[in-house]
């Protein structure tokens, strides 16, 4: 674990997580200490191999997207990508609800 998440990460993890929270602070507008949470809610629970793991085929914006919204209606989810999301009902995406207060998901203090 890391001071922000619950996965063990190495040195070059560690930046890739750090590179998809600040995806999601600059595009959705939500705080840091949010973004670490929701990456540790849906991450948290992942065997993260040392750099690059099997995430690192997509960039951190794609899970980014995936720690924040949730699928639309046919199993899919927008990644920031205008022509692939131009395909999925991104009008009103369904956002993954917070994680409760005092889940050891928030690591950060808001």
């Amino acid at each position: 674990m890391t001071q922000e998440f619950l996965m063990r990460l190495d040195a070059g993890m560690l930046a890739y997580f750090r590179d998809m929270t600040d995806e999601m602070v600059a595009r959705f507008g939500i705080s840091r200490a949010e973004a670490v949470a929701r990456v540790n809610a849906r991450y948290g629970d992942l065997e993260i191999s040392p750099y690059p793991d099997l995430m690192c085929h997509e960039d951190p914006v794609f899970w980014a997207y995936g720690a924040y919204y949730l699928p639309d209606a046919a199993g899919r989810l927008p990644c920031g990508d205008e022509e692939h999301d131009r395909h999925i009902d991104v009008a009103a995406p369904a956002v993954h609800p917070l994680p409760a207060p005092g889940s050891p998901a928030w690591r950060l203090a808001e």
